[in-house]
């Protein structure tokens, strides 16, 4: 049975996106969501990430209807452009205000915060948080080299979780993904007598 420990999950999304494909697996949300409903009361999963607006497909959009429609808060801004010293175009998507903001009016409201993210800059959010009564959980890995957490932000948390160990009941089933690309290949069109194979967008 689940304690009754008010819970919310607060996920890093480009963070948690990056240690997930060094650990060589993808999240499985619907999963990930069931996961820590089965830990206590999930009051809300909070999700954020920086779009390119101007782009007329974005290979995250998906994902964001997805989680919008099955339990998620989703928090997206656009990306910033610019160009840096030494002329190199550069695109800024920090979410890092929005999620502590958020953390911080939901302290009242929760015991545990569940972070999803190696920044180091949260720890001083989680220490602020901590103040106020709240458990801190910490989900990255120390199982990459270099590590995908920052260690001052490791030390603060009340908790590390490790998310390779949680990758057996979050990761999303191989065998599901060799499926979808042999359907994907199944429902490609024909290619034309001038396409060469490099031309093919399987």
């Amino acid at each position: 049975m689940p304690d009754s420990s008010r819970i919310a999950l607060f996920i890093d999304g480009a963070n948690l996106y990056a240690t997930a494909k060094s650990l060589g697996f993808d999240i499985d949300y619907k999963r990930l969501l069931k996961e820590f409903q089965s830990k206590g009361y999930l009051v809300r999963a909070y999700y954020y990430t920086a779009l390119v607006e101007d782009q007329e497909y974005s290979s995250i959009r998906p994902l964001i209807d997805w989680l919008d429609y099955n339990g998620y808060a989703v928090v997206t801004k656009p990306t910033k452009e610019f160009v840096d010293s030494i002329g190199r175009r550069k695109v800024k998507g920090n979410m890092d205000i929005e999620l502590a903001v958020t953390a911080m009016e939901m302290a009242p409201h929760v015991d545990q915060i569940i972070l999803f993210s190696g920044d180091g800059d949260f720890r001083f959010l989680v220490e602020a948080l901590q103040r106020k009564g709240v458990r801190v959980s910490v989900v990255s890995t120390i199982a990459t080299q270099p590590p995908m957490v920052a260690d001052e932000l490791r030390r603060q948390a009340d908790e590390f979780i490790d998310l390779s160990h949680l990758s057996a009941r979050v990761g999303r089933d191989p065998a599901e993904r060799s499926q979808r690309y042999q359907d994907r290949r199944v429902s490609a069109p024909a290619p034309s007598p001038s396409q060469s194979d490099g031309d093919l967008d399987l």
